[in-house]
């Protein structure tokens, strides 16, 4: 196993400090070495395997610790913050992800069989070990990054490969929630859509609810179970994202970005804001661009 992941060390040799592409859809890698309370951001449904070094993710109260040879599982959109590790001198962590297309995952399921099985209290993100035979699909699939023609006949195969090796891991239930028409986390993906589309508004429960077709008691509590927070702490935490994103990208202020993402008051936003990142909005803004311009040097 471990020369395969010496491999696939090598293949990623060419990621950077933030989310590369490589040519093949819907993989993309990522090394670099990222303080805590930096790495922060909406995880959309993805296969992650860390091939380099380690993360600590943290979504809602539940931290989950992932070191190389192992890979994760996130079936909806969820807000995380986290801190990662070096594999050693001279070895940054190293990460390549799949993003989940539902479409594909229901092709697998429907030819592969198997029944679903009803985890709707359990949370959309899993860690696991990598078993060889997916840590061979993934270097298949990474090898094509050298062979730019194969990619249109070949990623396709890989991809179906690495998903099924996932449905029929420990955490192939969890794959089946995203395909499953009537399981409780398809139910809510709606309002988890609604959410992030029209964070800046206020979103009552009892409609949020009703997109789910759900009791008010009930979506309450399956969206917890599910994404670790309460519709109104998914809520802020988005707000708090693409503030943050806003002060780094347009360079806007602490107060212009809290009423760009619809906070009304600028002391609760500061708060939220320390309480979720760790820093005022102005100190971590400067930060940011600090480590931006030292990675461009």
């Amino acid at each position: 196993m471990e020369a395969v992941l010496e491999e696939l060390r090598h293949l990623t040799a060419g990621a950077r400090n933030c989310r590369t592409e490589t040519g093949i859809p819907r993989v993309a890698m990522v090394r670099g070495e990222i303080s805590e309370h930096r790495l922060a951001g909406i995880y959309e449904p993805m296969v992650n395997l860390i091939v380099d070094g380690g993360k600590a993710l943290t979504v809602g109260n539940r931290t989950y610790s992932i070191r190389a040879g192992g890979y994760f599982v996130v079936a909806a959109h969820v807000p995380a913050t986290g801190t990662v590790f070096q594999g050693g001198p001279g070895r940054p962590y190293v990460g390549v992800s799949l993003s989940i297309e539902p479409a594909i995952l229901g092709e697998i399921l429907l030819e592969a069989g198997g029944e679903h099985a009803d985890r709707s209290d359990r949370p959309v993100q899993a860690v696991e070990p990598a078993s060889p035979e997916f840590l061979d699909a993934w270097r298949r699939m990474l090898r094509l990054m050298d062979s730019p023609m194969e990619i249109r006949g070949l990623a396709p195969l890989y991809e179906r490969e690495i998903l099924f090796r996932v449905l029929q891991g420990p955490q192939g239930s969890l794959l089946r929630e995203i395909a499953a028409p009537r399981s409780a986390l398809c139910r809510i993906t709606p309002a988890i859509s609604w959410i992030r589309e029209s964070f800046r508004e206020t979103l009552p429960v009892d409609r949020l609810a009703e997109r789910a077709a759900m009791s008010v008691s009930a979506f309450h509590r399956r969206f917890k179970a599910l994404t670790g927070l309460s519709p109104n702490q998914y809520q802020k935490r988005i707000r708090l994202l693409v503030a943050r994103q806003l002060m780094l990208s347009q360079s806007v202020t602490a107060s212009e970005a809290s009423y760009e993402v619809g906070y009304e008051s600028l002391s609760h936003f500061n708060r939220d804001y320390v309480r979720f990142f760790g820093s005022t909005p102005a100190r971590d803004a400067r930060q940011l661009r600090g480590m931006i311009s030292d990675t461009a040097a």
